[in-house]
């Protein structure tokens, strides 16, 4: 089959008319699949339009070419879609995973989380996928029978598994959640409805984890190469993008420096796609999984980087820690960013009446964790620009994040 063609739908795919459902049981629709129902959701969801003015790298305000957490998360839809049309996947349900996987992040990027997780340490810290899932089963409150987007189980798999299992089968925490256990809202959640954190999530949301990466990191070259902080010829450092780069000077030995950066990132997603093609391939033949269920009980992820170009996308992962998260002028910025959350969230926990009457309205006075976690999920829900605003609105003096 020719790389970009459909594929058939394949007996591994998750089966909309197979779904296990919905916590609270709706109709069904007559026109749309349970998988696309989700994923209108999720675009139609009051969180997916703030994306528009949530941080990726840069401050929403700092160029309108840079990328947001909104056309992020497109991206990524984009490449999950092609990856999930070669494998006969639901494009539905890929899709519904790919937008909304950044749907809890809070404004200013990773240095939003860093400043939350230390404001709700007492509380149980803070984990954006935790938030995701808080954010799709209660934050959101659109619909007159149930809070969040009510979507179905696999979406909500998805949505929290979809870098791999939080637990064994004994309920202990594994990976990253050993030190500090499956975060709380997580864990509280699955006591009300079994996301069976134990096992591997679909093949589609494999799809939509994989695709999240290759476009940070095609994305962040782009981004780092228009904002100056690095130049094409300094990606020679990695072996896959000289080769590449190489190419590009074969076939188009005269070309300005912005069109070589743009022919750089879109044959470096062209050879990521492929190669996580190529390895699932493999990995499906080996194992022939007849059901959705049979990938879920594999011990490792089907959905993957051959080795070898594993190594390539850590070194570029390597290089843009050094030379664009850590460089001296983002690090100025998102300092002074985390200071404006640290900043309101001590202001809103001793004058809790800053905030709008609807996020305190059925909360015990003297309960200071419950009190803590709603101020996180207003702090969370933020933009950036809506986070400068209430900055200037409650103090004196607020940084420029320029």
């Amino acid at each position: 089959m020719s790389v970009g063609m459909a594929a058939p739908r394949a007996p591994y795919a998750c089966d909309p008319d197979r779904s296990r459902g919905r916590l609270v049981a709706e109709p069904p629709s007559r026109t749309r699949s349970p998988f696309r129902r989700d994923c209108d959701r999720v675009i139609h969801s009051t969180a997916f339009r703030r994306l528009k003015y949530k941080t990726q790298v840069f401050v929403f305000h700092e160029g309108d070419h840079y990328r947001t957490r909104l056309t992020h998360s497109l991206e990524v839809a984009q490449i999950a879609r092609a990856l999930a049309r070669q494998l006969g996947l639901d494009e539905d349900l890929t899709e519904t995973l790919a937008l909304a996987h950044d749907l809890g992040h809070p404004p200013f990027g990773h240095a939003g989380e860093r400043a939350l997780d230390a404001c709700l340490k007492d509380c149980g810290g803070f984990d954006h996928n935790a938030q995701t899932l808080r954010v799709v089963t209660a934050v959101e409150h659109r619909y007159p029978e149930f809070d969040g987007l009510n979507l179905t189980w696999e979406s909500l798999e998805g949505i929290v598994k979809h870098n791999g299992p939080l637990t064994d089968r004994g309920g202990a925490p594994v990976g990253r959640y050993r030190e500090h256990g499956v975060p709380v809202g997580i864990a509280d959640y699955v006591k009300t409805y079994d996301l069976e954190l134990w096992s591997f999530a679909s093949l589609e949301a494999q799809v939509a984890a994989i695709a999240d990466d290759i476009a940070y990191d095609a994305h962040d070259i782009d981004d780092g190469l228009r904002a100056g902080l690095f130049g094409v010829d300094d990606l020679k450092a990695i072996p896959l993008m000289a080769e590449i780069i190489a190419e590009i000077g074969a076939h188009y030995p005269n070309l300005d420096q912005d069109r070589r950066g743009a022919e750089l990132v879109r044959e470096l997603i062209s050879h990521l796609i492929g190669a996580v093609f190529a390895e699932a391939r493999a990995n499906l033949a080996a194992v022939q999984p007849q059901s959705a269920q049979d990938v879920r009980q594999q011990g490792r992820a089907m959905i993957a980087f051959p080795p070898a170009m594993a190594g390539e996308e850590a070194a570029i992962k390597t290089f843009l820690y050094q030379h664009m998260y850590r460089h001296k002028r983002v690090m100025r910025v998102m300092a002074e960013a985390e200071q404006i959350l640290f900043d309101l969230f001590a202001k809103y926990q001793v004058s809790p009446g800053e905030l709008p009457p609807e996020w305190l309205a059925g909360a015990e006075a003297d309960d200071e964790a419950d009190r803590g976690r709603r101020i996180g999920n207003f702090i969370a829900g933020m933009t950036d620009r809506f986070a400068l605003t209430e900055h200037q609105r409650l103090f004196d003096s607020t940084p420029d994040l320029r």
